[in-house]
């Protein structure tokens, strides 16, 4: 399906709020993409990363998107309608909530991955910070086929230039916030 659809703008994904978002909605907006899981160490960090960046840039042109997946460690084994009482109160908890959309969860490698995510690893196949990132122990493997350019753990992040290029792909090591001075730049913000 990836070989049909020659643009980032071409894809749709469902919203946990049960609603199609178009990525075509999405032109001249840089949009971060980041496989998200509620249950998996790094959750509270990057969700709350998220909400900050989408709360400083998204007037400026920023699109915040999270993809719960569970692919890795069973750690999104929430159904859809569960994912957001999870992270209100019990992970990140204390009432937490994405101001940002999350999507349906979906595959992120193997043979039932969501197109978006064929399309993004074919453009960009390995973390610009980690070119080596693959996942540490292979019992963890839960797909089939197996590809060099698979995403390797939960809150792998993709960014997309306005013109809806991808830009960079950031291993789950690259803290969200880093990725400022990237967002910065493709919004043309000091």
């Amino acid at each position: 399906m990836a070989g049909k659809i020659k643009k980032f703008y071409d894809f749709s994904a469902k919203l946990l709020s049960g609603d199609l978002l178009h990525f075509s909605s999405l032109k001249d907006k840089v949009v971060l993409i980041e496989n998200v899981a509620s249950l998996c160490g790094t959750t509270t960090r990057d969700y709350t990363q998220m909400n900050e960046l989408h709360s400083q840039y998204s007037e400026k042109g920023l699109v915040v998107l999270g993809v719960p997946c569970n692919q890795f460690g069973h750690q999104e084994n929430c159904k859809n309608d569960e994912i957001l009482r999870s992270l209100k109160y019990i992970r990140p908890g204390n009432g937490f909530e994405p101001k940002f959309p999350l999507f349906e969860k979906m595959d992120v490698n193997g043979k039932d991955a969501h197109p978006l995510f064929v399309y993004l690893k074919d453009k960009l196949p390995f973390p610009s910070d980690d070119s080596m990132a693959l996942m540490s122990d292979p019992k963890f493997i839960m797909w089939s086929p197996v590809c060099r350019n698979d995403i390797s753990w939960n809150f792998e992040k993709f960014l997309v230039s306005p013109d809806g290029d991808p830009y960079k792909r950031y291993s789950r090591r690259f803290p969200t916030s880093d990725i400022e001075a990237d967002i910065k730049e493709l919004l043309n913000v000091k």
